[in-house]
């Protein structure tokens, strides 16, 4: 087990607050993820919205993942990383017209398709410029995750993807367009899954749908399942690298490839979010009648997930040596009331200028940091 070791004598001189990324936890979250795919025909994908910082994809890049992007400026992080555009996947409900250009200009690998009217701009612009596009088409399975509504992509009634209804016309489609090449299929069905559940009722669903596509005489060089595997976020220290081996073993018991296909994957959360804390100082301890603030020097804008998602970090006081302990609500400083880290957090006796860690924090932390009330955006450090 590896566990996240601060060097708190050089925090207690830095401006707060700042991303801490664990590069040694990085690299053994990579190696455990590559271990257990050897000598299967399984790619893994880096989904590059769980966290752009460059460093962080310099050694995703050094792992030989390729990568998975959902918007142009993603594109553009990824190739300033050194990654090819042949290693790129590109989903995404909205891509338009210059973003779709870019992905054709570099010969990304793959287009995931989420709709007919998409298919038919892919077709048209890379006949526009002479070329042929690969695309894969996202299909909605219509599978409950039973995660946060606003991280459940699978179902009919959110946005992403083909209905199973309009599959067949899809597929048609596509494979009567001149300038798209469908190479495969390509789902997802939620994020930060720890019950391996609907991955088994994800691959009976596929294994359905190629069943009815041979039987017309149609194959895909791929399947794509998306990501979505979560990690613990309540026990950091104890579980720092996820469960990859069974998540992997769902797919290979489970799912019926064909001779020649491969099976990819877009992992992101799972890579890097335990590699991250945000360390933040604490500007006031305020005691009131009901409850006892700690308020810290970072605030929803650093850290959007707990406003966002009603997620929780825990929250590790790094510079106390108190054995006594005490009950806060950890608050930031923005004039927001839904501005709140963790309701009745435990920790020991805790003062003005200590330092605590927001653990698990490496995806869609510092990626989705903004300047709201004109705030600067977070610093970064690495392990050495």
């Amino acid at each position: 087990m590896i566990k996240t070791l601060f060097p708190i004598e050089t925090f207690k001189h830095c401006e707060t607050p700042f991303y801490y990324y664990d590069l040694e936890l990085l690299k053994a979250t990579l190696h455990e993820m590559n271990a257990c795919i050897k000598d299967l025909p399984y790619k893994v994908h880096y989904a590059v919205k769980a966290n752009a910082n460059p460093r962080i994809l310099h050694e995703i890049k050094e792992a030989g993942l390729s990568i998975d992007c959902v918007s142009g400026g993603e594109i553009v992080a990824a190739l300033a990383a050194g990654f090819k555009g042949d290693t790129i996947a590109f989903a995404g409900v909205g891509k338009t017209d210059k973003e779709i250009s870019l992905g054709i200009n570099h010969d990304i690998f793959c287009f995931n398709v989420e709709s007919l009217a998409e298919l038919e701009v892919i077709n048209e612009i890379a006949a526009a410029k002479g070329k042929i596009a690969n695309i894969a088409l996202r299909i909605n399975p219509n599978i409950d995750a039973h995660t946060h509504e606003y991280i459940t992509t699978g179902l009919s009634e959110n946005k992403f993807g083909i209905n199973l209804e309009q599959i067949d016309m899809a597929v048609d489609k596509a494979m009567s367009m001149p300038d798209v090449n469908l190479i495969g299929l390509h789902f997802h069905i939620g994020s930060q899954l720890l019950d391996f559940t609907p991955y088994k009722m994800l691959c009976d669903r596929i294994n359905d749908l190629q069943d009815h596509f041979e039987a017309r005489g149609i194959s895909f060089k791929i399947i794509n399942v998306g990501g979505g595997l979560g990690i613990n976020y309540e026990n950091p220290n104890e579980n720092p690298i996820p469960d990859f081996k069974n998540y992997f073993d769902t797919f290979r018991n489970n799912l019926k490839l064909r001779k020649g296909q491969e099976l990819h994957f877009e992992l992101g959360r799972a890579i890097v979010g335990q590699c991250g804390s945000l360390i933040t100082r604490v500007i006031y301890v305020k005691n009131g009648t009901t409850k006892n603030f700690v308020i810290v020097d970072a605030g929803m804008t650093d850290l959007i997930r707990p406003a966002l998602y009603q997620a929780h970090h825990v929250a590790e006081n790094i510079t106390s040596s108190a054995t006594e302990t005490a009950r806060y609500d950890i608050v930031g400083p923005i004039c927001e009331s839904s501005d709140k880290f963790a309701s009745d957090e435990t920790l020991p006796l805790t003062h003005r200028g200590d330092l605590l860690a927001l653990r698990s924090a490496g995806a869609y932390g510092e990626v989705m940091a903004m300047q709201y009330n004109c705030r600067n955006l977070p610093s970064t450090q690495f392990s050495r």
